[in-house]
């Protein structure tokens, strides 16, 4: 973990540091997925720098696509009522599904998106997230592929935003009580 100058607050995970870890799980996936077919759903808005990163790194023949939910709002904690916002725009059935999300915080997003993805007829249904803080969770869920454990901060950078702010960061750090507003 190092410190770069001029950043905001302290850096986790240097670009380096995420681009390291998106090729060595873009080889272990590739391994896993050799010779089926393979749909790459990213969770919006968060997931599409680690998504872009990630599938670069995996060796097959893939399909993107794209859904947002969220059980949070402008503030800092989950509401607990997940929200589809934008649903799959390709069929899953009988298809591998891999959720690529930017972090798993209390788990009841990716909970609720797996129990309705598994409803529609996948092959398999599998989680790679870039960042896991399993102190915040509320439901039973693992990831599959696991870029980093991250303590109980509140994480920016690389996609993840507060408000909609940092997620342009090219690094992942974090607010420290102070800097956020609810």
């Amino acid at each position: 973990m190092a410190e770069e100058k001029n950043t905001m607050g302290k850096v986790l995970f240097t670009e380096q540091d995420i681009c390291d870890k998106a090729k060595e799980l873009g080889e272990q996936i590739t391994h896993d997925y050799q010779g089926d077919e393979l749909i790459v759903v990213g969770t919006l808005k968060g997931a599409v720098m680690w998504m872009s990163e990630l599938v670069k790194r995996i060796d097959l023949d893939l399909k993107m696509d794209f859904v947002s939910a969220s059980s949070y709002g402008s503030g800092t904690t989950s509401s607990g009522v997940v929200k589809i916002t934008k649903d799959l725009s390709m069929d899953i059935y009988q298809k591998n599904v891999l959720i690529v999300e930017d972090i798993i915080d209390t788990g009841t997003t990716l909970n609720f998106l797996t129990k309705k993805f598994k409803e529609r007829g996948p092959k398999s249904v599998k989680i790679c997230t870039m960042l896991d803080k399993p102190s915040r969770r509320r439901v039973p869920l693992a990831p599959d592929y696991k870029g980093f454990t991250v303590d109980d901060l509140f994480i920016v950078g690389y996609g993840l935003d507060y408000d909609q702010k940092y997620r342009n960061l090219p690094y992942i750090s974090y607010l420290e009580p102070g800097d956020i507003q609810e």
